[in-house]
């Protein structure tokens, strides 16, 4: 493969590069074609001379003649010994088969909502790191911030030396998470350990030690973590006994036929043959349930939650890992519960775990919550070397100030609702879609086959069953079109669209299209590649 390099007023320049050889896999009329339907936006964004222009149209005229691909003039030439399928061979050799991965593509830069291989091909990411870079990758604040706070030192260990920022943010944190009590807030690196911590701090403060959680839900894969996941494969098989006083009970999805009166009477249940309420140290549940599928939980669950929580002296916890800052179109998806049309109160959580999109891909992590709860540990019971590491501190400062500034909240709720828009148009065409939903731009779609589990047009249970394979081969298709896709569900039959939130419009609409094609391509029964 032949690359050119190109430099002018600092973008990046399209380039066709005729490859005589090319392979099937590596041929990419359909996105040529698609890309010509948007040269002009494409004119304004990457400053084509009008030399790249004309070649780009006649190229388009005779596509069907010669084998072209598009590629970013400026990537590093590869010679053969960077590909993605010799680093898959290494990594084959080097890295444990327990630590997955999702595609083979090896990532070479990015920037916003675009990354590049090693080989210099484009993607738009709709994952984002599994709701990690809510800001984009390599937002310019955040970026600066980092680099700002790199200049001035990179380690302390606040439980030695303690910082300023790390303070400030807690403050912050304070202010901005739901609850109408005094709060106070620990940090540390990554969302199983923020759940874990809620946990200690919940049986510290209650004396007790029985945790309830959820079936589907996910919440790491430390022991306590895995212990607390409602999920066994991949997450709890082969690793022995987990941690005892771990109780789970089903999640509400009314389109599998489990009601919240169905989880009201597994709780009922529970407490009649299992364990005394007086025992309960917490109840933990996500918002939104992420690896479980992206289900909601109705209010109603919530409100019975919390009534149960207060009436047996329990903590709740909300593990807001996947579901905080602005992915939901609110900063934390318990703010949908948080309060009432007409004024007045609704369900706050006691604690709150958050990760992730905190930090815009720096690991740190956060419990914030009831000061007498956060309180009841003894000194030097929480904490850790690492734990709100100086350069998470700074990125942190810089993602809330980018939510704040450029409403990244309401832009969440914009471009869900048009992306939840198109789905329902394919759906007119695609009968395989049995399910739209999720608040702000933290969307996903459903697939099954008639005959079965789940819903039927009266909105009844049984009448479809889960299609896996389906939606794995969609996912597959649209990373063949430059398009990185999530799967999740319990069923494995769902993909969860994560874009950044400040994905450039064109590029989002580019990715709507890609969707639409993929969806229709497999339902149709072809594909390219």
């Amino acid at each position: 493969k032949r690359h050119q390099q190109c430099n002018h007023s600092n973008h990046s320049h399209f380039i066709l590069t005729e490859q005589p050889n090319a392979t099937k896999s590596t041929m990419l009329r359909p996105r040529l074609l698609h890309t010509y339907t948007r040269v002009s936006a494409m004119l304004d964004r990457a400053a084509f001379q009008p030399s790249t222009t004309s070649r780009l149209a006649a190229a388009t005229r005779h596509f069907s003649a010669m084998p072209v691909e598009l590629t970013v003039a400026g990537t590093a030439s590869n010679d053969g010994e960077n590909t993605n399928a010799s680093i898959q061979l290494r990594r084959d050799d080097a890295i444990a088969r327990g630590v997955g991965v999702m595609t083979q593509v090896y990532a070479s830069r990015a920037e916003n909502a675009e990354i590049w291989d090693v080989e210099g091909s484009r993607y738009i990411d709709f994952g984002s790191g599994i709701a990690v870079v809510n800001t984009g990758h390599c937002h310019p604040r955040i970026v600066e911030a980092v680099s700002d706070q790199l200049k001035s030192f990179t380690h302390t260990c606040h439980q030695v030396v303690p910082y300023e920022n790390y303070v400030r943010l807690a403050e912050r944190l304070n202010k901005l998470v739901p609850g109408d009590f005094p709060k106070k807030t620990i940090f540390v690196t990554t969302g199983a350990e923020a759940v874990e911590n809620a946990v200690k701090m919940a049986r510290a403060h209650t004396k007790r030690d029985a945790v309830i959680a959820f079936g589907g839900g996910f919440h790491g894969r430390t022991f306590m973590g895995m212990s607390l996941t409602g999920k066994v494969m991949p997450y709890k098989a082969g690793f022995g006994p987990l941690l005892s006083d771990v109780y789970h009970v089903p999640f509400p999805v009314e389109l599998h036929g489990t009601s919240v009166e169905t989880t009201k009477h597994a709780i009922e249940q529970l407490f009649k043959y299992t364990i005394q309420p007086s025992r309960v140290a917490a109840i933990i549940l996500e918002p939104i349930q992420g690896e479980g599928g992206f289900y909601q939980a109705p209010a109603e669950l919530m409100q019975y939650i919390r009534q149960l929580c207060d009436e047996n002296g329990s903590v709740m916890i909300a593990d807001e890992v996947q579901t905080g800052f602005a992915r939901t179109g609110k900063l934390l998806a318990m703010e949908h519960y948080s309060s009432h049309d007409d004024g007045s109160m609704g369900v706050t959580p006691d604690l709150t775990a958050m990760a992730k999109g905190l930090a815009g891909g720096l690991p740190l992590a956060a419990v914030t919550g009831n000061s007498d709860i956060l309180d009841a540990a003894d000194i030097g019971g929480l904490g850790g070397t690492y734990a709100g590491s100086p350069l998470g501190i700074a990125a942190a400062h810089a993602v809330l100030d980018v939510i704040d500034d450029e409403n990244l909240c309401e832009r969440a709720n914009v471009l869900g609702n048009k992306l939840k828009s198109r789905l329902e148009s394919i759906r007119l065409e695609v009968p395989n879609i049995v399910d739209i939903r999720g608040p702000g731009l933290m969307v996903a779609v459903e697939f099954g086959q008639p005959g079965g589990i789940g819903i039927d047009d009266e909105n009844k249970p049984g009448s479809f069953t889960p299609d896996a394979e389906f939606t794995k081969r969609v996912k597959e298709e649209a990373l063949k079109r430059g398009l990185i896709l999530l799967t999740c569900g319990v069923h494995s039959n769902v993909i969860r669209f994560l874009p950044p939130l400040t994905i450039p419009e064109d590029h989002f609409e580019e990715a709507l299209d890609i969707i639409h094609a993929s969806i229709v391509a497999i339902a149709e029964g072809h594909s390219y590649g």
